[in-house]
């Protein structure tokens, strides 16, 4: 987003000019996805791929059509971003959603969860995280329809109960029957089309920390603390609360972790800021999962903290932008 004012030429961060691009940035995230999208692709069909094309021509267009309105460069849909906002957007999904419900949530998330804000680097929210909210608000029973994905690693065995249409939390909380954490970490098991599968998330995850585009501390305290909650919820009542592996590896958290809630439009800029953020939304994601209505929270835990983000900042980053510290000062 730029604008001019008084001469000056005012616009959203980054201000620091590097040979690494916000287009560069989106490709290497999209192409971190792949192993996740090539899995929900295996495991639910062609389908899936219509649905991944019409999200994000969806949300490329509904981009293209803002910036044309506000008389703006419509060419700011090749950076990348609107398409991986489509790309995510689809893997929160079940697999049987409508076409049409998902070009919905594609306009709604660029429009409302991006471009009202201002586009990228001004949005508060992640947009796919938004356009997944209004369905979950407007057709909530479309959202809950899941349905099995085909058996790829059934040589490997698994239980009668693993492969079914209710999600391994729901099954967990309301029938109180427990996914082994192999088939949840392999993808054998009902949910989101891209959720399924947590060692294709796993892998394309520790790539975006090894080329540090993703901060590792946020993705560390997100998972860590579900992991040390969940796990003393189950030391107090294991015949009543799941093992820490299944709620490591179960919902959309492994999603969520490495290509959500690191967003860097919507999470703070310190390494301490990044860690509140992240202990703040495992936090919410055990709270919502053990004693909440709904079996998952994750949705809920990231865009809360993404409306803290900015008093996050705040109280963190207390070091004048441009200042260095110098021997015997502190800065």
């Amino acid at each position: 987003m730029s604008a001019k004012a008084g001469g000056f030429v005012l616009t959203s961060s980054p201000h620091i000019f590097s040979k690494t691009s916000n287009a560069k940035i989106m490709v290497t995230v999209m192409a971190a996805l792949l192993p996740a999208v090539v899995m929900s692709v295996a495991y639910y069909g062609i389908r899936v791929v219509f649905l991944y094309v019409l999200s994000v021509t969806v949300a490329m267009a509904t981009e293209a059509v803002t910036k044309i309105f506000r008389r703006q460069d419509w060419r700011s849909i090749l950076d990348g971003s609107a398409a991986l906002t489509g790309v995510l957007l689809v893997m929160t999904l079940p697999p049987a959603i409508s076409p049409l419900l998902v070009a919905l949530a594609s306009g709604f998330a660029i429009f409302i969860g991006k471009e009202v804000f201002g586009g990228l680097g001004a949005n508060i929210f992640n947009p796919a995280l938004v356009g997944r909210a209004f369905l979950s608000a407007a057709y909530p029973v479309a959202m809950t329809r899941f349905s099995a994905p085909r058996p790829l690693f059934a040589f490997l065995g698994r239980s009668a109960d693993t492969v079914s249409q209710a999600t391994p939390l729901a099954a967990a909380r309301f029938e109180g029957v427990t996914t082994p954490w192999m088939d949840l970490f392999l993808g054998q098991v009902g949910g989101s089309i891209g959720e399924t599968s947590a060692v294709a998330l796993i892998i394309g995850g520790v790539v975006l920390m090894w080329l540090k585009i993703v901060n590792w501390r946020l993705v560390g305290s997100y998972l860590g603390t579900v992991f040390l909650l969940a796990g003393i919820a189950h030391l107090m009542g294991p015949n009543q609360y799941p093992t820490a592996l299944f709620h490591l590896f179960s919902g959309g958290l492994m999603l969520a972790a490495f290509f959500m809630i690191t967003d860097m439009v919507t999470s703070p800029v310190t390494n301490l800021g990044v860690i509140i953020l992240g202990i703040g939304a495992g936090l919410i994601v055990v709270l919502i999962r053990l004693f909440g209505a709904f079996p998952e929270g994750v949705m809920y835990s990231i865009l809360l903290m993404n409306a803290a983000t900015p008093i996050i900042n705040r109280y963190t980053d207390t070091r004048p932008f441009g200042a260095v510290r110098q021997e015997g000062r502190r800065v």
